[in-house]
């Protein structure tokens, strides 16, 4: 099993949430403060509190920067080198600096972008200033400390209506939060700016996947809170911990489906080449008949949940269809090995499948036996069955 991070951004994501809900789950401020005192940035101070967020009890973190400090509030026009440069000269740990500076080198190719400049040349704004960094860094570190194998996301509720920045008042989403969420699904409910530039920027930067929870066993929650209290609506920030997937012999496969009646069978072996290559785990072709008493062809492929989205372009691609169906399936599968036996015709490997010590199934593996065969001039049936004898003989001696 694979330990797995999900993100529930039901009401949105900021820097302050995730780091809220990264200490929920049980990691310590004291733990925080001292990760962060290893970077070059002082004139601010956090502050870790209980609050209930329409009944919810959750965690709020709050930066609190010291005003008429050198490095804070006046001075929040960093650029991208200063950035790195903090992060360059800090004690921090190699993987979390390179992660950090990933993050704001993502950020600030967002910002040129919507400035019509170049990344070096941006000068970050709001999240220029110390609690942005505090919050971006702060993140990186925590789910460096979580260690997760995979990290999936909701889709991300981005809120309404309008939110004042430094340069004017814009709509939902931010400009530099509308270029992080390309290709990542998104809604709208709530008033209010509820995904910020910073939460945008640390779930889009992790999260390899979006949708509805994995099969998963949750072993840690975390809440952490968002500033408002918005009636209606938990502002909160959910972080579930837990291993994914299914007791030893239990899976969970995804299953495309697809029909066609308007394509030369010429095109279904590249095609079913092409997804077993992408990793499908099998492609199958049922014949079946359709309106206007067309014959057609059902595709089906089976395949891991993770896989969904390059199996789907190939379809689009290499064949006619116009849309895919899936759904996932639980399933129970033996344990598979394959064991090597000496034959009269060379070597060839027998794939077992077995579980609690019961061998259910032994099979020649067949390209094996097909090489043997040739290299002796037999038939392929021959090369088989003098393999499943030495199998079932191999322990006789």
């Amino acid at each position: 099993m694979s330990r797995l991070v999900y993100f529930d951004c039901a009401s949105g994501a900021s820097g302050d949430m995730i780091l809220g809900a990264l200490l929920d789950l049980g990691w310590s401020l004291d733990a925080l403060r001292a990760e962060l005192s290893k970077l070059p940035l002082s004139g601010y101070r956090l502050e870790l509190r209980r609050v209930e967020r329409s009944g919810l009890q959750a965690s709020k973190l709050d930066v609190i920067v010291e005003r008429g400090s050198a490095t804070g509030p006046g001075h929040v026009h960093r650029g991208l080198a200063d950035i790195l440069h903090l992060l360059d000269a800090s004690g921090l740990d190699g993987e979390v600096k390179a992660r950090a500076a990933a993050l704001f080198r993502r950020l600030a190719e967002a910002e040129a972008v919507v400035h019509g400049t170049t990344p070096e040349e941006v000068h970050f704004h709001e999240v220029g200033a110390i609690d942005s960094i505090v919050d971006i860094v702060g993140s990186v570190v925590g789910l460096h400390w979580l260690r997760p194998d995979r990290v999936v996301a909701s889709p991300l509720n981005l809120g309404s209506g309008t939110v004042a920045m430094s340069h004017g008042v814009f709509p939902v989403p931010a400009p530099a939060t509308a270029r992080l969420i390309q290709g990542v699904p998104v809604y709208g409910m709530g008033d209010g700016e509820l995904l910020t530039p910073t939460g945008a920027l640390v779930i889009t930067c992790y999260a390899s996947a979006y949708g509805t929870l994995p099969l998963m066993r949750p072993s840690a929650i975390g809440y952490g809170a968002g500033s408002r209290e918005t009636p209606g609506r938990s502002n909160v920030l959910r972080i579930l911990v837990g291993e994914e997937g299914l007791d030893s012999g239990q899976d969970r496969v995804l299953v495309l489906e697809t029909e066609v009646d308007d394509m030369s069978p010429q095109l279904c072996g590249p095609v079913c080449d092409r997804l077993l290559a992408a990793g499908a785990l099998d492609v199958f072709w049922t014949s079946v008949q359709m309106k206007k008493g067309r014959p057609g062809l059902l595709i089906t492929v089976l395949a891991r949940p993770q896989d969904r989205e390059p199996l789907e372009e190939i379809l689009f691609a290499g064949s006619t269809t116009l849309g895919v169906r899936r759904q996932e399936w639980d399933r129970t599968i033996l344990e598979r090995a394959v064991v090597p036996v000496a034959t009269p015709y060379g070597p060839v490997g027998v794939k077992i499948a077995h579980r609690g010590g019961r061998v259910y199934n032994a099979q020649p593996e067949f390209a094996d036996c097909e090489r043997a065969a040739a290299a002796h001039g037999v038939p392929v049936k021959e090369a088989w069955a003098a393999a499943l004898v030495a199998y079932r003989t191999r322990d006789s001696s």
